[in-house]
């Protein structure tokens, strides 16, 4: 097993270049903290399990694009956070269109609670509301817990501008929140 960041870093480096075997390696490698991450966004194990999915088919297909100007895993949470939001925003459209009637219930035992789990789907309404450039920098250090430094190197942004949008971000955030608990 891989446990240490410079491994994982090798990995992905050589899956970028084409290596099959590395690629297999790495998804295997990555897969429980990509769990990990969706079901931050998702409390429903199946539902955090489709988006851990479409997160590994993202690295997949997207692997090559890897360039390695950011660390491997603050690409990563960027997939993994943008599919989980993805999934959420496919769950919430569906369970919306069953509530009014426009479609049959999925399976009607099974509880959605991705989907009216309260203050988590709060969030998650509140950060699409957001838009990406405050959002994806609240993301990365407030859910993801990663630190200043690598949440700019892997956007691309001085340290002070993403500390800046995350103070902003977060502010309204709060402001949206308090907004909607009235």
């Amino acid at each position: 097993m891989i446990d240490d960041e410079n491994g994982i870093e090798e990995l992905a480096r050589d899956a970028a270049g084409g290596d099959r075997a590395a690629l297999e390696r790495l998804l295997a490698v990555i897969r429980p903290d990509v769990l990990r991450m969706c079901a931050r966004f998702l409390p429903d194990r199946a539902d955090a399990e489709e988006a851990c999915q479409d997160t590994l088919l993202a690295v997949v297909q997207g692997i090559g694009r890897f360039e390695g100007r950011s660390a491997f895993r603050t690409w990563l949470y960027r997939i993994a956070a943008n599919r989980a939001r993805s999934t959420y925003q496919v769950l919430r459209a569906r369970f919306l269109a069953e509530a009014a009637g426009d479609l049959p219930p999925e399976t009607p035992a099974r509880q959605r609670t991705s989907v009216v789990a309260g203050t988590r789907i709060d969030l998650l309404e509140a950060l699409a509301r957001l838009g990406p450039t405050l959002a994806e920098p609240v993301v990365l250090r407030d859910l993801l817990g990663l630190p200043y430094a690598e949440i700019a190197d892997g956007l691309g942004l001085p340290e002070g501008t993403v500390k800046s949008r995350i103070h902003e971000g977060r502010r309204r955030l709060r402001d949206s929140l308090d907004r909607e608990a009235m």
